[in-house]
């Protein structure tokens, strides 16, 4: 008799739901339509006008990204860059050379694991005047990173309480839910830093890829500030030159 089972191609796992993906991961579908959305989660299948299948893969990915955003407290921009290899705008010189510049610049930037620093969100609320709608909506646009910790309380990383805090300011400055102003409206300055940003480092692994990481890392770091006061000033410039059009 003939051995079937050990020639039988194995069948491809069952094809998941939306609901299928929220229950195995533990994430609402709009953050998964978030993943999906900032490219850290491929789209699954589409099946119909509002329906699609996905696999055994996304619920990997979903549960790989989570992690990161817990231990690491990364942004999904990191994450995706990290997840998928460094953008393939740069060169292999340019990628082996900004690889090296962040190695140099990393005990600047970066905390070592199980250090980072974090605040109670409820605290952040009461300190900043916001409310918990208010943040729930800015860690689904990843302005700011927040994980529960084992008592089940959500705590922010204390380098992202500042966008919180900027904005508690503005709503006590008039801007205000009443008026229509939410924390969506300052998605459009990262999407065009992040813009900047990128030109910047092309800019950098162009121009400076003959240098030591050393030497590279310290320009940079004394380039830091001056670019931070050129952005303040040109912006209040063009706010200047905006009033002086009306007199």
């Amino acid at each position: 008799m003939t051995d079937m089972a050990a020639h039988e191609t194995p069948r491809p796992s069952k094809p998941l739901r939306m609901r299928d993906l929220c229950s195995a991961t533990g994430l609402p579908r709009q953050a998964i339509h978030f993943y999906i959305q900032q490219g850290v989660l491929h789209p699954g299948v589409k099946t119909g006008r509002n329906t699609a299948e996905y696999d055994q893969t996304h619920v990997e990915r979903i549960l790989m990204v989570r992690r990161l955003q817990a231990e690491r407290f990364l942004p999904l921009k990191a994450i995706k860059a990290l997840l998928d290899g460094e953008d393939q705008e740069f060169s292999d010189q340019q990628r082996a050379f900004l690889g090296d510049l962040k190695r140099e610049l990393r005990s600047d930037y970066t905390q070592d694991q199980g250090t980072i620093a974090t605040e109670s969100a409820a605290e952040l609320l009461e300190r900043t005047g916001l409310e918990a709608r208010d943040l729930e909506r800015a860690i689904t646009l990843d302005l700011v990173a927040g994980v529960r910790d084992d008592a089940g309380d959500l705590r922010i990383a204390a380098r992202d309480t500042w966008a919180l805090e900027i904005f508690g300011e503005m709503r006590q400055s008039g801007f205000t839910k009443e008026l229509g102003f939410e924390i969506d409206d300052v998605v459009f300055y990262g999407e065009l830093l992040d813009e900047l940003f990128q030109k910047e480092l092309q800019l950098v692994s162009a121009r400076l890829a003959t240098l030591s990481p050393e030497r590279a890392a310290t320009m940079v770091r004394d380039a830091l500030p001056k670019i931070s006061r050129f952005l303040s000033t040109y912006h209040e410039k063009r706010v200047a030159e905006f009033v002086s059009t009306l007199l």
